[in-house]
C-alpha cells in the first residue's frame, strides 16, 4: 500500500488513507449497502452516477441500491438518462398496462437508436422484470415507475403525440403534423441538419413546437384517456420544443446546448414529482458528469450547469443526495466515433494522481467513501483528476481529456469504487448459450 499526504491550508500534514478508511467501508455484498441506504436518510432526489454508459458493475450496483431505495424507502420512480417514449414503454410493462409487452427483452429490444447498448442490456432486463414483479401486488397509485430524461428524441416524440392525437384531439394532431413538416427537411442525422440549416435561418421550427405545446396544455383537460397517459403526451411535446432549442444551440460555441438539455431534465423531474404527488420521492440514473455538482469540477469556469447543481439550487431542503461511481481498470462497451458499433475496450489503469488511482493504491477493494464534513474539511479544496467516459471512447488518448479535475467531497455525497470493473452485456449481442448472463456479482 503506498502511503498518500497532502497539506492542508494550514499547512498540516493529512493521511490520505487513514482518512479514507475512516470514513468508508468495503463493499463486498448487497448487504454493504445498508450503511449507504441509512445515510441517504429521507432525501427525496437520489441521484446515482456512472463513470461510463458501457459498464456492468455501475448498473449493477445501481439496481441494488435502487431496490433498497424502493423497498426500504418508497421511492416511486427511477428516472434515466434516456428518451422518453423508449423508457415509458418500460414504464406500461412494469405496471401491466394493456399491450405492454410479453416481456422485458420483447420491450428492450425496440430500442434502436444508438447508443442502443446503454438501456437495451441484460442487466437492465432484470431490472425491469423485477420491478414488475415489485409492482404485481401494488394498487396502481403506488406503483413504481421508470421514465426517461432526455432531449434527444425528436422524431420519436412526434411519432407518439401524433398517435396519440389522433384518437384524443384530431385538430391539434394536425397542429403536430403542421409542426412535424417543419422538420421534414432536415429528416438527416439525428438533428444536425437542422442545427447546420439554422445557422442561416435561426429559428425555423421554434414557433411551430411552441405552437405545438401550447395547444397541447391548453386541451389536455379534455382527454379522456387515463391520466399517465395525458401526462406523457404532454412530457413529449416538451421534449419536442426543447429538442429543437437543443438542436439549434448545439452548433454554437459554448455550453448552451449542455445546459439546455440538463434544464430540460430537471424540469421533466419537477413534473414527474408533480404529477406523482407532494411526498414522492426520485431515483435518478445518469452519468457522473451530470448528478455530480458541476460547481465542485470545471464545469463551472465554462458558465455550464448540469442535474446535480440543478436540484441542488432548487431541492436542497427536500434533500438531495448523489452517489459517484468510479473504476481503476476493466472493460467498457462504446463506440469509437458517433455511430459506429459496439465494441469491448480495455479500460486502462488510472493515471497518476487521479482520485481513481488513489483509491487504487489504498488496497485495491471494493468500498463505499462517504463524503462527510470531515472529508470536505480535510480535502474539500484539493483537486483530483476524476475519469469520465461516453458513448465514444479513444482509450489509447484518455489522459488527453477524460478526467474532469474534480472538489470529491462537494461534488459527491458518497462514492462506489469498484477496483477492476466489465463490460455491460449488450441485449442486441447474442449472448452466449442464449442465456441472460450473471447480472449480479455475487450471485444474486
Amino acid at each position: 500500500m503506498k502511503i498518500s499526504y497532502l497539506k492542508d491550508r494550514t499547512g498540516e500534514t493529512i493521511d490520505l488513507n487513514k482518512l479514507i478508511f475512516d470514513n468508508s467501508i468495503e463493499l463486498n455484498s448487497s448487504t454493504d449497502l445498508d450503511a449507504l441506504i441509512e445515510i441517504i436518510g429521507d432525501s427525496k432526489y437520489v441521484l446515482l452516477g456512472e463513470a461510463s454508459h458501457g459498464t456492468h458493475e455501475y448498473y449493477t450496483w445501481r439496481t441494488e441500491i435502487s431496490k433498497k431505495l424502493i423497498q426500504k424507502k418508497g421511492f416511486s420512480f427511477i428516472a434515466v438518462e434516456g428518451d422518453w417514449p423508449d423508457c415509458y414503454r418500460i414504464n406500461r410493462y412494469i405496471k401491466n398496462y394493456i399491450d405492454s409487452g410479453k416481456s422485458a427483452v420483447d420491450v428492450l429490444h425496440k430500442f434502436n437508436r444508438w447508443p442502443t447498448w446503454m438501456w437495451a442490456n441484460w442487466e437492465i432486463v432484470a431490472l425491469t422484470e423485477w420491478l414488475k414483479n415489485h409492482n404485481s401486488s401494488l394498487p396502481k397509485s403506488r406503483k413504481t415507475g421508470f421514465y426517461g430524461l432526455d432531449v434527444y428524441s425528436l422524431w420519436e416524440s412526434f411519432d407518439t403525440i401524433i398517435k396519440y392525437l389522433d384518437k384524443e384531439d384530431p385538430k391539434t394532431k394536425q397542429t403536430a403534423k403542421n409542426a412535424l413538416k417543419c422538420f421534414e427537411p432536415y429528416s438527416e442525422g439525428e438533428g444536425q441538419a437542422y442545427a447546420s440549416a439554422t445557422l442561416m435561418i435561426p429559428s425555423i421550427c421554434e414557433e411551430a413546437v411552441i405552437d405545438l405545446l401550447t395547444q397541447v396544455r391548453k386541451n389536455m383537460i379534455s382527454y379522456n384517456t387515463d391520466p399517465e397517459a395525458v401526462m406523457s403526451a404532454e412530457q413529449n411535446a416538451h421534449v419536442i420544443v426543447n429538442a429543437e432549442r437543443y438542436y439549434r444551440a448545439m452548433v454554437k460555441p459554448g455550453p448552451e446546448s449542455w445546459n439546455i438539455r440538463d434544464h430540460h431534465m430537471v424540469d421533466t423531474l419537477n413534473r414527474l414529482i408533480k404529477f406523482h404527488g407532494s411526498e414522492s420521492k426520485a431515483i435518478i440514473w445518469e452519468h457522473n458528469t451530470h448528478i455530480g455538482d458541476a460547481r465542485a469540477t470545471d464545469m463551472v469556469r465554462e458558465g455550464t450547469v448540469n442535474v446535480g447543481q440543478l436540484l441542488n439550487e432548487q431541492h436542497k431542503d427536500d434533500g438531495v443526495f448523489s452517489v459517484g461511481f468510479g473504476s481503476f481498470k476493466g472493460t467498457v462497451i462504446a463506440g469509437r466515433e458517433w455511430g459506429d458499433v459496439m465494441r469491448i475496450m480495455n479500460l486502462p489503469d488510472a493515471i497518476p494522481d487521479s482520485w481513481e488511482f488513489l483509491l487504487h493504491q489504498l488496497d485495491s477493494k471494493n468500498r463505499i467513501i462517504f463524503m462527510n464534513e470531515e472529508m470536505k474539511k480535510q480535502i474539500g479544496k484539493k483537486e483530483f483528476g476524476h475519469r469520465a467516459i461516453g458513448v465514444v471512447y479513444h482509450p489509447q488518448y484518455e489522459y488527453l481529456g477524460n478526467y474532469v479535475p474534480s472538489l470529491m467531497p462537494h461534488r459527491y455525497d458518497a462514492f462506489v469504487y469498484i477496483d477492476e470493473t466489465s463490460a455491460l452485456h449488450p441485449l442486441h449481442m447474442k449472448p452466449d448459450g442464449h442465456q441472460m448472463p450473471e447480472t449480479f456479482p455475487f450471485g444474486m
